[in-house]
């Protein structure tokens, strides 16, 4: 299992959760560490054995996490790039599509072997806060600073669809099914019906959310100025469960790592990984939160301003994908 995390300054750190043999005991190996930025990193992403992050340098990097080396930069924005996500089928090991959202209010569209650029979207008349791409792989939603929310067509690489909110949104994501999306403005979590996008219900956490994470059996994950772990059952809009002063600072960045698909699954820890603007990383074992007050099954300090996370399970976790990127042509791509 890979963790990247990306920090304010410019730095990329990559580890590898391991289990010690006979042992429950997990550590977080350092792989690499490098300023790959010329300004703060502001968002990376990990999908098998390829991570990508994204900078106020205006440029995507790209790195092959087996040989731990950079790979290439991505060029095709005019401004810092705030959101990166991968799509991939469910049966590969490499991710078919990279997705990347900017301040200049673009999405690009990549080819993940090799690295080609498809297409430019433009999304929001000002900067994309986040993106998330439908399970399907035919969709993807953005939030912007313009206050509004964005539909793309993958399939023919174009906005299909743009309404204004009533607030500006920080953070979208789709849940495991693509039944859902959520989306969030400040201390609000609003869960929305994919279909039509209809409003089902607002959590409302005590401080501002700065971070989100979709997790099995209609759970999302969230962490900000309160430094806690927040898991939220969607289905009835109250938390489940919450991990209580999971760092000393704001929590800037979620993962759920699950080996749910295998079939040794009841064995594996569900885990939750969080970085902090205190430079701290912690894996949890969220099954402990039931029972009593969890501590960390492994934890490593950056000693840095942690800014995002991203990890992979050693299989990928994205659920019942199609090849809806692939489909857009090569009269589509932008020289």
């Amino acid at each position: 299992m890979s963790i990247v995390a990306g920090s304010y300054e410019k730095f990329i750190w990559g580890f590898k959760i391991k289990s010690l043999k006979k042992s429950e005991t997990l550590t977080l190996t350092p792989l690499f560490s490098y300023p790959s930025h010329l300004s703060p990193v502001k968002c990376v992403a990990v999908a098998g054995p390829v991570a990508a992050s994204g900078g106020a340098d205006d440029s995507v990097k790209v790195y092959d996490l087996s040989s731990c080396s950079e790979i290439g930069s991505l060029t095709d924005h005019s401004g810092a790039i705030t959101s990166l996500s991968f799509f991939s089928h469910s049966s590969l090991s490499f991710p078919l599509n990279l997705l990347s959202a900017s301040d200049d209010g673009s999405v690009c569209i990549y080819d993940a072997d090799p690295f080609v650029h498809l297409k430019t979207i433009a999304a929001h008349k000002k900067g994309v806060n986040d993106l998330s791409i439908h399970p399907s792989g035919k969709l993807a939603l953005t939030v912007g600073r313009d206050s509004c929310l964005a539909m793309l067509n993958l399939v023919r690489g174009r906005r299909s669809f743009y309404c204004r909110l009533g607030k500006e949104a920080s953070l979208v994501e789709f849940d495991l099914t693509g039944d859902k999306f959520f989306m969030v403005a400040e201390e609000k979590v609003g869960v929305h019906e994919a279909e039509d996008a209809k409003l089902v219900f607002e959590m409302e956490s005590s401080k501002r959310v700065l971070c989100a994470a979709p997790g099995s059996s209609g759970l999302l994950f969230t962490g900000g100025e309160d430094r806690n772990i927040t898991a939220w059952d969607t289905a009835s809009g109250k938390v489940a469960y919450c991990i209580e002063d999971a760092h000393s600072a704001r929590v800037k960045g979620i993962v759920v790592l699950s080996r749910n698909d295998s079939d040794t699954a009841e064995d594996d820890p569900y885990m939750v990984v969080s970085a902090s603007s205190d430079g701290v990383i912690r894996v949890w074992d969220i099954r402990m939160v039931i029972r009593e007050k969890p501590n960390p099954l492994a934890e490593a300090n950056t000693k840095s301003r942690l800014t995002c996370l991203a990890g992979s399970s050693p299989k990928l976790s994205f659920q019942r994908g199609t090849q809806g990127l692939l489909a857009m042509s090569k009269k589509n791509k932008v020289q």
